[in-house]
């Protein structure tokens, strides 16, 4: 893979860009201490706005590195979520997302959206060769954005990851290959 860093992607409604440590607030508010955003993840809601600053000073400084993908999503000028690379095979060309949304901006096409955004980055510049998202089976409204994007379902992984509760769950998995994703992109 030809390894660019998190480059700022616009779409028609969304700005995706690296965050900055002033983002803490917006975050802490809008998806990072709500537990309805964090149930199916693997970290608990964040305790303050302080933790939330440290923990965004410290993906700032991973940025260094070509090779993390970790984007803001804006919307209307604030960061309303966030989507990044969470698993990279340099071998096989895997690149697999991760993302989060604030609730209020749920349902809104917002998530689906950025997917796109980033899928489309990873195989025209990034060189990656197949894209994944997995998700716990019982947050479906993420598989509905793999599928609207154009992944395939491809699999149940049954007590596959465990979320900040302790909780193990299974994991529905999807996936796209480059070449399926750049001949969908010419119809």
């Amino acid at each position: 893979m030809h390894h660019k860093g998190t480059i700022e992607l616009r779409t028609p409604r969304l700005l995706l860009r690296r965050f900055t440590p002033e983002d803490a607030q917006a975050m802490f508010d809008n998806w990072a201490n709500d537990s309805r955003v964090t149930r199916y993840l693997t970290w608990l809601p964040h305790g303050s706005p302080v933790f939330t600053r440290e923990l965004l000073e410290n993906w700032c400084a991973s940025y260094e590195r070509p090779e993390v993908y970790n984007w803001a999503i804006e919307y209307k000028g604030m960061p309303v979520g966030n989507i990044s690379v969470v698993r990279m095979d340099e071998t096989d060309g895997y690149a697999e997302l991760g993302y989060c949304l604030g609730t209020a901006y749920w349902n809104t096409g917002i998530m689906t959206e950025a997917v796109s955004a980033v899928i489309d980055f990873l195989f025209s510049e990034v060189g990656a060769g197949r894209v994944g998202i997995s998700h716990a089976v019982e947050n479906p409204a993420s598989g509905r954005v793999a599928l609207k994007c154009g992944l395939t379902f491809e699999g149940t992984r049954q007590a596959a990851y465990r979320t900040s509760d302790g909780a193990l769950h299974d994991l529905n998995v999807y996936g796209i290959r480059r070449d399926a994703w750049m001949s969908g992109r010419s119809l």
